[in-house]
């Protein structure tokens, strides 16, 4: 059967959109991407959220070109995030306020993270699906997290984004949620500690400790005292491909979902030897749904796929990761955002 670009006809009798235009629109998608980035970046958003400017006055404020304000306010009008009145006068929309600093909910430290980290290596995605090597390794000659902790800049951006990952896509997550039981938690690849300190900030007779690469938590301590949480919560650097801490309870966030299977099951192999046969371990990640709806899972597995060594997976398969390990797993949690959190306990 020949395909066509010949449009069917729409429920109000006008044509559809043939399928040659759709696929242009999605093939446009980097034009969209790169322009949000822009307002994040150059804090177009940023000086509209005090009320309307005109856009010259965005751009006075900015330091940018008012025609080229225009014209990228005026492409991105139609996506819901500025709306552009008489006179040139440009207002941010709740959508588009989350591009800027110190909004409710911002996502701009993400914006800026994928900008410079993700984008440009994202260009050798092709190369990723011929091979099923990571896009990074061709395009920087390095393993992603390996490059991005050469930079104190980049971890730092790196850090601000897995934070707003945090308040962001998990609002709402930890609610109703209590880990296992266990005196100790270990927060293994913890970044900033900002999750694990959300986990602990109500349960004052557990501990915690935040694991991460030395150079990723230098500045967990300043972080924790500033929250009063230095007593019960401690930054420990170090190697999870090495060892970790041990503890009763282990927390992997976004941390299995950015490696292969081999080296996903080294760090759960790291966790057994350090933990006694009954601890407990908390995955929280994105589960690939068994059936085709469409779930944000199945987006960030093209991202994986593109930058790092990692994958999304069923639940199927992180009870056989996990078994690798010697972990049983008991339960899957959801949640009322796209991650959940997959419990298992060592046998």
């Amino acid at each position: 059967m020949a395909v066509t670009d010949a449009p069917a006809a729409s429920a109000g009798g006008l044509p559809a959109i043939p399928p040659s235009a759709v696929m242009v629109q999605m093939l446009a998608g980097f034009q969209i991407s790169q322009a949000l980035m822009a307002v994040a970046e150059l804090d177009i958003a940023t000086v509209l959220v005090g009320g309307p400017l005109t856009v010259g006055e965005v751009a006075g404020r900015t330091g940018t070109d008012a025609s080229a304000v225009l014209r990228l306010v005026r492409s991105l009008e139609p996506l819901g995030i500025f709306v552009l009145g008489e006179g040139d006068l440009v207002t941010v929309t709740p959508l588009g306020a989350t591009l800027a600093r110190g909004t409710d909910h911002s996502v701009r430290d993400a914006a800026l993270y994928w900008q410079h980290t993700h984008y440009a290596p994202f260009g050798e995605f092709s190369h990723s699906v011929r091979t099923g090597e990571a896009g990074t390794v061709k395009f920087l000659g390095k393993p992603f997290f390996e490059w991005v902790a050469e930079d104190p800049a980049l971890v730092e951006l790196q850090n601000n984004c897995f934070a707003t990952v945090t308040d962001t896509l998990k609002i709402g997550m930890f609610e109703g949620y209590r880990l296992p039981a266990g005196t100790v938690v270990a927060d293994i690849g913890g970044a900033d500690g900002a999750m694990l300190a959300q986990l602990l900030a109500d349960e004052p007779d557990r501990k915690g400790i935040v694991f991460d690469l030395p150079g990723v938590v230098a500045d967990v301590p300043q972080l924790l005292a500033a929250q009063g949480l230095s007593a019960r919560i401690q930054a420990v650097g170090g190697d999870f491909f090495d060892e970790v801490p041990a503890a009763d309870v282990y927390v992997l966030s976004h941390v299995v979902h950015d490696w292969d299977d081999e080296s996903a099951a080294r760090i759960l192999r790291n966790i057994a030897r350090a933990a006694e046969p009954g601890a407990r371990l908390v995955v929280i990640e994105s589960v690939i749904p068994a059936t085709g709806e469409p779930h944000f899972s199945k987006m960030l597995d093209l991202i994986m796929l593109g930058l790092y060594p990692g994958r999304e997976r069923t639940e199927s398969e992180y009870r056989a990761l996990l078994a690798t390990a010697g972990f049983t797993l008991d339960r899957v949690v959801p949640s009322p955002t796209p991650y959940s959190f997959i419990e298992a306990t060592l046998d």
